[in-house]
């Protein structure tokens, strides 16, 4: 959006890039102003009381609303549907693209459940079609392509089964974690939490998708680096999806595509010699059964079945890797910073994992979370008002509709701002407070596309398959953290000054990293 936009026009290549665009931006402009029609309409005569949707009146020509949009997009489209929009709908144009943004959960319920065969499409995306091939499950438009590949990831990859088989690597990763801080509350060193969590969740995800030896071959920092690479490729400014009559500009593709290409053949040399390596196994379907067996491991046992290619297996591992790593990072790292500003809420949480926890044991066990309710309702608190897509992937309807009233045209792109719908006032008491109590009752809503006051993770069609995986790695780490150790802020710093504030990207995350002083906790003798 604009704030992307912003960064890169600091870039090494912004110049050239001027240049190129305003003489076609222009050229545009002058060819189609004369010829094309408005895009908000009348309601055709018949259909009662349907109107356009609400719009701000300050729409410029060739950038539409772009300028509206600050550096943090979910603050300010929540703040542009409150003065400009109706039932939290409004109607933006950013470029030559026009855009549906939704604010409250009865919006989202209208556009994710009641009209979710018509939004359950995704917009065209340029650096996914360059990186992926479009073979991939996050950015595949609707239709049987798409659902036999979500089939494929629900039945056999991201299965309540399959998750539960590899708690023994998740149980792992956690104590090689709690060691990391061990040594450091030894020396009376603080730790790098920020650093230490993106870490952990990374190597949840190398162990799932390429086995148990990804950390003696390196993999782990390498995948951490293209990873890096796509989080800051999809967050930054494409002027393709704004401007899509410059798709075909070659010059522009010049400029913009080399580091997609660049971090394209990463992927490939990575995950080419991964596949090869497991296709060595000869693997099976009873190979897809063993504990130890992962995500490349089924892929390849199910790779007839399902006619994948070597570029669907790819690009379905590069959507595993991303959204099982800083996804689940952006939330471990919030909560502990909540509960930093919050010691009466840390210290809550602890007594519950100490005393559910049996005495004497080294560290929490998944066997030992069902008992936790407090922690569940930390990451539920969290997720509410921390969601780690602040804005989703964009959904994309195929069909006209209309949603209480208004006219949504074929072919809009629809923003669900599930940042917005999570601090709606008439949803949450105190909506912008932390307090998980509000989840303590088992009536309390819930984060899984049921409940449409809190949506981190979508709902309908397109809710993300991975909530039980990424939430399994997200449970055994916190409570852990809050088990084997206490915790102090940098320096004598009061809670209360703790920065809170946000960098919008692909997801969201702090702008400051935590560093946090940690005292080991003796489980032998409490």
């Amino acid at each position: 959006m604009a704030a992307q936009l912003v960064a890169a026009l600091s870039s090494p290549q912004a110049l050239s890039l001027y240049l190129l665009l305003v003489p076609l931006l222009l050229l545009y402009y002058s060819a189609t102003t004369r010829t094309r029609p408005a895009i908000e309409q009348a309601a055709p005569a018949g259909h009662g009381e349907e109107r356009p949707l609400p719009s701000p009146p300050s729409k410029l020509p060739l950038i539409g609303h772009l300028h509206l949009i600050g550096t943090d997009p979910h603050v300010s489209l929540a703040a542009l549907t409150a003065q400009h929009g109706d039932g939290g709908l409004l109607l933006l144009h950013l470029g030559q693209v026009r855009n549906l943004v939704v604010t409250t959960p009865g919006a989202a319920e209208a556009v994710l459940r009641t009209h979710d065969h018509v939004f359950a499409s995704r917009p065209q995306n340029a650096f996914a079609d360059a990186l992926l091939d479009g073979s991939d499950i996050a950015f595949a438009p609707y239709g049987e392509f798409w659902r036999q590949l979500r089939r494929l990831v629900t039945t056999h990859l991201l299965s309540a089964r399959k998750v539960l088989s590899l708690r023994a690597g998740r149980e792992e990763e956690a104590r090689l974690a709690m060691a990391k801080i061990g040594d450091a509350a030894a020396a009376g060193a603080s730790v790098d939490v920020s650093t230490l969590l993106a870490t952990f969740t990374n190597d949840i995800a190398c162990r799932a998708v390429s086995g148990k030896f990804f950390r003696e071959e390196g993999r782990n920092e390498l995948f951490r680096e293209v990873i890096d690479g796509n989080v800051a490729a999809f967050g930054g400014f494409n002027p393709q999806d704004y401007f899509p009559s410059l798709a075909k500009v070659d010059a522009l593709a010049r400029v913009l595509f080399p580091k997609m290409t660049r971090l394209r053949k990463r992927w490939d040399g990575l995950l080419d010699r991964i596949i090869d390596d497991h296709a060595s196994k000869a693997a099976s379907l009873q190979q897809e059964e063993d504990e130890e067996a992962d995500f490349v491991d089924v892929l390849l046992a199910r790779q007839h079945e399902y006619g994948l290619t070597r570029q669907h297996i790819k690009a379905i591992l590069v959507d595993m890797f991303v959204a099982g790593t800083d996804t689940s990072y952006v939330v471990l790292e919030f909560a502990m910073a909540e509960l930093m500003r919050k010691p009466h809420l840390m210290a809550k949480l602890q007594a519950e994992v100490r005393d559910k926890t049996p005495k004497g044991q080294p560290m929490v066990m998944e066997d030992d979370l069902g008992g936790m309710p407090y922690l569940k309702a930390v990451l539920k608190e969290t997720l509410r008002l921390h969601p780690p897509l602040p804005l989703l992937l964009p959904h994309f309807s195929v069909d006209r509709c209309i949603i209480n009233g208004y006219t949504v045209p074929a072919e809009t792109r629809v923003i669900i701002n599930v940042w917005a719908i999570g601090r709606d006032p008439g949803s949450w008491e105190d909506a912008e407070e932390f307090i998980p109590e509000r989840f303590e009752d088992v009536a309390s809503p819930e984060y899984k596309g049921r409940d449409f006051g809190i949506l981190p993770f979508g709902a309908g069609r397109r809710i993300c398959p991975g909530i039980n995986f990424g939430m399994a790695s997200v449970e055994i780490m916190l409570a852990n953290l809050a088990y084997c150790f206490d915790w102090e802020l940098l320096g004598g710093m009061q809670h209360k000054d703790l920065d809170m504030s946000e960098v919008f990207g692909m997801t969201i995350h702090r702008k400051e990293k935590l560093f946090l002083v940690p005292t080991t906790r003796d489980v032998n003798h409490e």
